[in-house]
């Protein structure tokens, strides 16, 4: 039986601090930490924009009476008081804040009347690395604002940042609910970049295989199967949970979102296919491994009968020469050791020629 990378064993053993404790007991069991919690917000509407770095969750109240859309981000989750002060401040629910704090949550929606509550995945590729790296990003959808939160600093919405400051597109004209669809067309959006870095590392595996396939090839599938793993554990429930968004009936999802939500759902099955596309290379590759492992084998046990089946003949032949009998005449002929080598060299070119004729050679 395989065993489970270590990172999940980490999360397990994380996971079970949290055994025996109350619901909505908060506890952070993710791994990544960053050295301190960095809140920025972002409060826009159509004619103005506001960004500014906030010191403590406290300075965030007042935007939550204003007319305005306010994005907060929170980048790091460790300092479970910041994630507990935001609670009370937007009047978010307890099972709500300890999800936030549970890392290991599969993408999900779910509806708590006065907001809604988004888990996805946040997917990066490492160059130093060559692997595939997951962080948990969580939303919340309110009346004018949206939260959202980070393990790490670091992520895709550089691009709906600009859009924001820029006053590019739609988002400045429309609500809060606009703002979270940006946030995850902007993850869905990176996952092609990861499908197409791991579609380069495919075709690199295939030309390996069709070269010479060493123990290393069996590795890099070996791992390339585990990330593929990975994504369809992150990504297969996000089609249900667009699904599930777009068919909501809180007043929170505007009837113009959910238009912009039925297409973000098309990317997401597409992007499904492909990683089952992925998955079936990869096992095909795993099976091409092991047949070229096998012909190889084949062949140099064929070349290995071949000589020892050469060999069987003139063994014979050199051990009846061999009994060093008295009367055997062809031991003290002249021209006896010159003519066994002939008969020997005979044998060996007719069996030669009857192989090559079976095209065994």
């Amino acid at each position: 039986m395989t065993a489970k990378p270590k990172s999940r064993r980490r999360a397990v053993a994380k996971r079970s601090r949290k055994a025996g404790l109350p619901p909505g007991t908060l506890v952070y069991t993710g791994e990544q930490q960053v050295e301190s919690v960095r809140i920025t917000v972002i409060d826009y509407d159509e004619q103005h924009v506001q960004e500014k770095q906030v010191a403590s969750p406290e300075e965030c109240l007042p935007f939550r009476q204003t007319p305005t859309v306010t994005w907060i981000n929170v980048d790091g989750l460790h300092d479970v008081s910041v994630i507990e002060k935001l609670g009370k401040a937007f009047d978010l629910h307890p099972l709500l804040l300890e999800d936030i704090l549970s890392t290991g949550q599969r993408p999900k929606f779910e509806d708590y009347e006065k907001n809604l509550f988004i888990v996805v995945k946040m997917l990066s590729f490492s160059e130093d690395s060559q692997a595939v790296e997951t962080e948990q990003v969580s939303l919340i959808i309110g009346p004018n604002f949206v939260l959202s939160f980070q393990e790490t600093v670091g992520d895709v919405f550089d691009y709906v940042r600009d859009r924001i400051r820029n006053a590019k597109g739609r988002i400045r004209k429309l609500g809060a609910d606009f703002l979270a669809y940006s946030l995850v067309d902007a993850i869905v959006d990176g996952y092609f970049v990861i499908l197409e870095k791991l579609g380069e590392k495919i075709e690199n595996l295939e030309g390996e295989l069709v070269r010479e396939a060493d123990q290393k090839t069996l590795q890099k599938i070996h791992s390339l199967k585990r990330e593929m793993i990975t994504l369809r554990r992150s990504i297969w429930p996000l089609r249900e949970l667009i699904g599930s968004l777009q068919r909501s009936e809180s007043a929170l999802v505007a009837e113009s979102t959910s238009l912009y939500l039925r297409d973000l759902y098309d990317h997401t099955v597409l992007i499904i296919d492909t990683i089952e596309s992925f998955r079936e290379m990869v096992s095909g590759m795993l099976d091409i491994y092991l047949s070229s492992l096998s012909n190889r084998t084949n062949a140099v046990m064929k070349v290995l009968t071949i000589i020892a089946t050469l060999f069987i003949p003139l063994t014979f032949i050199a051990g009846v020469y061999g009994m060093n009998f008295e009367h055997m005449p062809e031991l003290r002929w002249r021209y006896g050791y010159a003519a066994i080598w002939a008969v020997m060299i005979v044998v060996a070119s007719i069996m030669l020629l009857y192989f090559r004729r079976r095209r065994w050679l």
